[in-house]
C-alpha cells in the first residue's frame, strides 16, 4: 500500500476495524475511507455496490461482522448467519466489480472442528465438526473465506483471509449478554469490588484453554499481511499461547484488585475444549505478537475504568 492509498476499512467503529484505523494512521496513510453503519448498511448490497462505485478503494480491510459471545451466539443463530453472509458477500463481490487491488477478510478461529488437534493449524479447516454454539457464525465465516478463494480461482483476484484468535482491547464489549469471556470478567470483578460482594460466578468449568490477543496486535498483523502476504491459504494470527479459564479469572480478579471468591457455575456450556491456534506459518512470514497477555488486561482495564468515569462525568 503507499501512504496516499485509497483504503476502505470496513467495521471502522468495532474493536478490530478501529485498531487498524489507528494502526494505519500511525503508519502515516492519509486516504482512509470510513463509513457507519448507520450511514451504509454493508447487508444492502445496492447501497455497498454505491459506495465502491463512488469511491473506487484500492485497498479493503473487511473488519466489518455481527460479533458477540458464546451466549448470543447461542442465542441469535439466524442473525448471526444471515448478517454476517450478506455483510461479506456484498463487500468481496463489490471489491471484485469494482477492481480493488487487494482485501483482507478476517475470520475467526471458530471456524475450526471442535476437536481439532492443538495447536490448530490452517490445514484443519472443514476436518471435523464445529462447535455448536456458534456454528452459524463459523458457517458464515468459511463461506467467506471460500468466496475468497473462488474469486481469486476463477477471477485472478488478490483476496487473502486471516484467522485471528479470540480478541480483546480498546473498544470491546463489556455487555454482560453479549460479551466475550474476557470483556465480562472484567466487569464482573470490578462491579464485585465496587459492590462489596462475597463472590463472582464464572460460566463453566473454568478448564477450558483459550488464547487471547491484544487487538492492537491484530492491526499490526493485519496491515503486515496487507503490505507482505499473497497466498491464497488462510493464515492464523495468534500468540501461540494459551490459559484456562480458571487461570484467566484468578489473573483478572488480582489486576483489579478484588478479594472474594471465584465459583465456577457447572450448569453452564463450557464450549470448545481448547482453541490454540499454530501461528508457526505468520512467524515464518516475519510477524509475531508483541503484547503480552498480563500488559494488555491491565491497559484494558484502565481503559474500561475511564469509560465508566467518562459515562458518570
Amino acid at each position: 500500500m503507499n501512504k496516499d492509498s485509497k483504503i476502505y476499512v470496513a467495521g471502522h467503529n468495532g474493536m478490530v476495524g478501529s485498531a487498524i484505523v489507528r494502526k494505519l494512521k500511525s503508519d502515516g496513510y492519509t486516504n482512509l475511507l470510513m463509513k457507519g453503519s448507520s450511514e451504509l448498511d454493508l447487508r444492502r448490497a445496492d447501497d455497498v455496490n454505491d459506495f465502491f462505485s463512488n469511491n473506487c478503494p484500492d485497498y479493503v480491510f473487511l473488519a466489518a461482522a455481527k460479533v458477540g459471545g458464546i451466549l448470543s451466539n447461542d442465542k441469535y443463530k439466524a442473525d448471526f448467519l444471515y448478517d454476517n453472509l450478506m455483510i461479506q458477500n456484498n463487500v468481496i463481490h463489490a471489491a471484485h466489480v469494482y477492481k480493488c487491488e487487494k482485501l483482507l477478510f478476517l475470520g475467526s478461529s471458530c471456524i475450526y472442528p471442535k476437536y481439532a488437534n492443538q495447536p490448530i493449524t490452517e490445514d484443519s479447516l472443514l476436518t471435523g465438526l464445529l462447535e455448536p454454539t456458534n456454528e452459524p457464525y463459523a458457517v458464515a465465516k468459511i463461506a467467506g473465506i471460500k468466496l475468497c478463494q473462488s474469486f481469486n480461482f476463477q477471477y485472478g483476484t488478490n483476496f487473502i483471509s486471516a484467522m485471528p484468535t479470540n480478541l480483546f482491547g480498546p473498544n470491546d464489549n463489556y455487555d454482560l449478554q453479549n460479551s466475550h469471556v474476557l470483556p465480562a470478567l472484567v466487569r464482573k470483578f470490578h462491579e464485585a469490588k465496587e459492590n462489596r460482594l462475597s463472590s463472582v460466578v464464572v460460566w463453566g468449568s473454568g478448564r477450558p484453554k483459550r488464547e487471547f490477543l491484544h487487538v492492537d496486535d491484530l492491526a499490526e498483523a493485519c496491515v503486515y499481511l496487507m503490505n507482505n502476504y499473497n497466498q491464497d491459504s488462510i493464515i492464523n494470527i495468534g500468540t501461540g499461547e494459551d490459559i484456562s479459564i480458571k487461570d484467566l479469572a484468578v489473573l483478572i480478579k488480582d489486576i483489579v484488585g478484588y478479594n472474594g471468591d471465584i465459583v465456577f457455575d457447572q450448569s453452564k456450556p463450557d464450549g470448545t475444549p481448547r482453541k490454540l491456534l499454530n501461528v508457526d506459518k505468520i512467524t515464518e512470514e516475519g510477524w509475531k505478537a508483541k503484547i503480552s497477555l498480563k500488559s494488555g488486561i491491565i491497559s484494558t482495564y484502565q481503559e474500561y475504568i475511564n469509560q465508566l468515569n467518562d459515562k458518570a462525568s
